[in-house]
Parts: structure tokens; sequence; C-alpha cells
């Protein structure tokens, strides 16, 4: 059973202070997978990867970057793409990527191994349904995002709670929807309150329900913050720990080992 993220902020799995919750996707590839592709499609090799960068950084929960597996699927399936093309309407290409029953099997069982062999609580991180809905608008070459509003983001946030139940079995402590936009990405801005579908699936499924952002993590329903930890800090031994009631941080690609663990080690 997983840990709810009221108890990993209050008793930190690693024993520090503050519970930090590590997004090490860029910094592993770079170090330990040596600048080489990340092997999202070959679950024993990846789950080798992830366990020797969770042994090194010992976070406090282990983040699973669902979105990120997704783009690696699309990017070999002609086949889906061109299904998700077949319509321009705003987020008929969304609709489709989650309604297929392969590629959400596909994904599930990725997790389950993960869940199974990583030790720390489970964070399923995928982009907010706003950012999901535009990212797969503009793959399909469905139009420009100026024409997406928060009403596309209530319809797009249906297709991600049903898509969510496929993982009702998992031990998962925090849903985290990744609103940070990439470049040229001007989105509306959207709160989880927008978000109502996701938010009865998770408070069913008695998950965690938070939203990420470059400042940090807003909690549904909570007071509690998570506070982002600047990519600075990974770069230099002069720069002090932030303050939140947890942290998230990513690892820049191009931190140096020895200054990673040596500020890890001020987090302790």
């Amino acid at each position: 059973m997983a840990m709810d993220l009221p108890s990993i902020i209050s008793t930190p799995p690693s024993g520090r202070r503050t519970a930090v919750i590590i997004d090490h996707q860029r910094y592993a590839q770079a170090f330990i997978l040596r600048g080489q592709r990340i092997p999202w499609g070959d679950t024993v090799a990846y789950s080798g990867y992830f366990g020797q960068a969770q042994g090194l950084l010992r976070p406090d929960a282990t983040l699973l970057d669902l979105g990120a597996l997704y783009d690696f699927f699309l990017a070999s399936d002609d086949g889906l793409r061109n299904a998700m093309s077949a319509r321009s309407r705003a987020g008929y290409a969304l609709k489709i990527l989650l309604a297929d029953t392969a590629t959400a099997k596909k994904t599930l069982e990725f997790a389950n191994v993960l869940a199974q062999t990583s030790r720390p609580h489970l964070v399923l991180q995928i982009p907010s349904p706003m950012l999901w809905l535009a990212r797969t608008h503009q793959l399909a070459g469905a139009g420009g995002l100026e024409e997406l509003d928060v009403g596309h983001a209530e319809n797009a946030a249906m297709y991600v709670a049903d898509w969510l139940r496929n993982f009702s079995a998992l031990p998962v402590s925090l849903l985290l929807l990744d609103a940070r936009p990439g470049d040229g990405e001007d989105l509306p801005t959207v709160d989880l309150t927008a978000y109502t579908p996701v938010s009865n699936i998770t408070d069913h499924y008695r998950w965690t329900l938070g939203q990420r952002s470059d400042e940090g993590v807003t909690v549904a329903g909570a007071a509690m913050t998570g506070v982002a930890v600047p990519p600075s800090y990974w770069l230099s031994t002069d720069e002090d720990p932030p303050v939140g009631d947890f942290l998230i941080a990513d690892i820049p690609a191009d931190a140096v080992p020895e200054t990673v663990l040596a500020q890890l080690g001020r987090l302790s």
C-alpha cells in the first residue's frame, strides 16, 4: 500500500528533514546513460537504469513520467498518430490517444514493474490536461494553440480521468499534473479547480492530486505546497536550500556529480 503524501512529508522515508521528490530524468540520462537514449522500450533495462538513479539520489518518492513514456510510444506508432489526425476538432487527438487500449496496457505493465522494483512510493507525472490537449492538438496538425481555452481543458480532463482508471491498482501517493509549458506553448492558465473529473478520480482512489509549475507544486485541497529547487542550486555549493513543506527537484543535465551529492547532503 502506498504511503500518502502527508505521511511522506511528515516522515520522509530518506530520513531527511524535508521530503524531496526528484525528477532525475535529464541528469540520469547525462550521467548514468552518458547521453544515450533512455530505454523506454525495454522495461528491464529501464528498471536497471532507473534503479541506479534512485539509489544514488535517494528521493523520498519514485517519480515516473508517464507523459515521457507516451511520447516514446507516439514516436514509434504511425498508426496511432494517423488515427489522432483523422479529425481536427479540439480534443479529438487526445481522446484517441488516451482511448488506445494497447498503449494503455503497455503503460500499465511498465508502471507495475517500476512500482514493484522501486522502494519509495509512487508519484505518477503526466502533462496537465491543458498541456496534453495542446501537444496532441499540434502533433495531429489540428491547428494552432490560440483556439484552445479553459473550456477545452475541462473537456480534456474527462478524457484523462477515464484513462486514469487503468491505473487504479497502482500504489500511487501523488498524481502530479505537469503544467510547465515548453517553448512556444503560450496557453491559458488553468488551476486545479477546472479539472474536477480528475480530482474525482484521485479522491476515489485516495491519491493526492497536485499541479506542477516552475515554482513548485500546488496540492489540491491542502495548505501544503512543494517548492521547486532552482537549477542553480545543483551547479554550485554556494547556494542554500530552499524552504517548503516539501521540495521538488529537476537536476540539470550539466550538473557535476560531486556537486549534486554535496548539495543533496545539505538537504539531509
